[in-house]
């Protein structure tokens, strides 16, 4: 590629082009719980390094005061974002209208002292390719439970540098692609969203909808619930052995009422199995411990669909007094707004969210006295559901290539095939 040339970070710090990340920004800073306000000067984290921008509506605060405290951390507008540690790799371009935001440790900036020498915009878009990504992941060291990068090794990653007006036509054209891409994605979640709400809405409306031949009981005169083994951590670990029994955890659920188990949340485990604790094809269960305080999966409910299940703590089992009710018609209800949110309301605890047995069974639930009138509304569910399921997989399939797409680009980019002269002709 002619013109370009690659260079470390640490080469163009000491050229002068980028600013040294902060030193004390990856340990100093440390609020407590109770430094955190409800409005002030933004403490980004990780997590609000969202698709290339910052999301400071729904990261925490600290007072002014507290700010001017802090002497490393702060990041001004347009400065570039790098997320070294536990998460690493994301990035984002700074937009704010603060005079400046506070990073927490997880997150070191980069600004742009000569303009004349390095574009900004891309700077952030070399942090994205594939290559850059690549070295951070070859690079990141392991420590006792998080990857991370230390400012040394951030120093020494690898940006190719062409020309200033060929950054600037790269940028151009990036910018070009990924407005459209970005809108493409924007509408596919939406239809996403709108795809979920559809059936959110008319499960809701069954259960509101009642019929003259409904009854309404607490859960705790129909079902019982039982706790689960209270197993420690040394008893199981992360595990593809097939021959090892999965220990169920709330890491294992999703919103949408199933479970699933990937490499990273399948923990099997590692001795002897506790005698009746073993769960049965079939079983229907309750998340009764949130390790998220935004309660997404507290009290959503899934059905075993394994033999190989292990019944662990904060895990509720459900235990029919009778059949007045079917399972499944029952799991539908403990997916709808209603439910949800009175267990919400009855939670305890702050970062980590529990509910309970007994907060559980206080609830009312209205359903038909006939079981062939459950069942067949259960099938309407069910059969709205798969078609649901369907929408969400070919929507999530289009994000995916939409993604795919954008990192395609980022890689010819960033390679000089997007500004060299024979590729444009052609692909004009």
């Amino acid at each position: 590629m002619k013109g370009w040339t690659e260079k470390t970070v640490k080469q163009l710090v000491d050229e002068k082009i980028l600013a040294k990340p902060l030193d004390g920004n990856h340990g100093e800073i440390h609020p407590k719980k109770s430094d955190f306000t409800d409005s002030g000067i933004p403490f980004v984290m990780a997590a609000n390094l969202i698709n290339g921008l910052v999301d400071q509506e729904n990261c925490k605060f600290i007072s002014q005061k507290q700010a001017n405290s802090l002497r490393k951390g702060f990041a001004k507008n347009e400065d570039v974002l790098l997320s070294h540690k536990g998460t690493i790799g994301r990035v984002a371009i700074l937009k704010t209208l603060h005079e400046y935001i506070v990073l927490t440790p997880q997150v070191t900036y980069y600004r742009i002292l000569n303009p004349s020498l390095l574009n900004n915009k891309f700077l952030y878009y070399s942090f994205q390719s594939p290559k850059f990504q690549e070295q951070i992941i070859n690079i990141a060291k392991i420590g006792s439970t998080r990857a991370y990068i230390g400012i040394t090794r951030q120093l020494q990653l690898k940006i190719p540098l062409p020309p200033l007006e060929e950054q600037k036509q790269i940028v151009a054209i990036l910018d070009e692609a990924f407005e459209g891409i970005d809108k493409a994605i924007q509408n596919t979640e939406k239809n996403l969203a709108n795809a979920r709400e559809i059936f959110e809405s008319y499960l809701n409306s069954i259960f509101i909808n009642k019929g003259d031949d409904w009854v309404e009981k607490k859960l705790g005169e129909i079902i019982n619930i039982s706790h689960g083994y209270s197993f420690k951590s040394a008893n199981f670990s992360k595990s593809d052995d097939p021959n090892k029994l999965m220990v169920l955890t709330p890491g294992n659920y999703t919103e949408q009422g199933t479970l699933h188990f990937t490499e990273k949340n399948t923990k099997r485990l590692t001795g002897e199995p506790p005698e009746g604790y073993l769960f049965d094809v079939g079983d229907l269960t309750i998340v009764m411990t949130d390790l998220s305080s935004k309660m997404k999966i507290l009290g959503k409910p899934a059905f075993i669909n394994s033999d190989n299940i292990l019944h662990n703590q904060r895990i509720g089992r459900i235990l029919f007094k009778d059949t007045s009710i079917e399972s499944r018609f029952l799991f539908f209800f403990f997916r709808t707004k209603l439910f949800s949110e009175n267990i919400k309301a009855t939670a305890t605890g702050t970062m980590v969210r529990h509910t309970a047995p007994k907060r559980i069974l206080i609830n009312t639930i209205a359903f038909p006295k006939k079981l062939e009138e459950q069942k067949y509304l259960v099938s309407l569910l069910d059969n709205l559901s798969a078609e649901t399921q369907r929408l969400e997989n070919i929507y999530k399939r289009k994000i995916e290539a939409l993604q795919e797409l954008k990192q395609s680009i980022l890689q010819k980019a960033f390679t000089g095939e997007l500004t060299n002269p024979t590729v444009n002709k052609e692909a004009a």
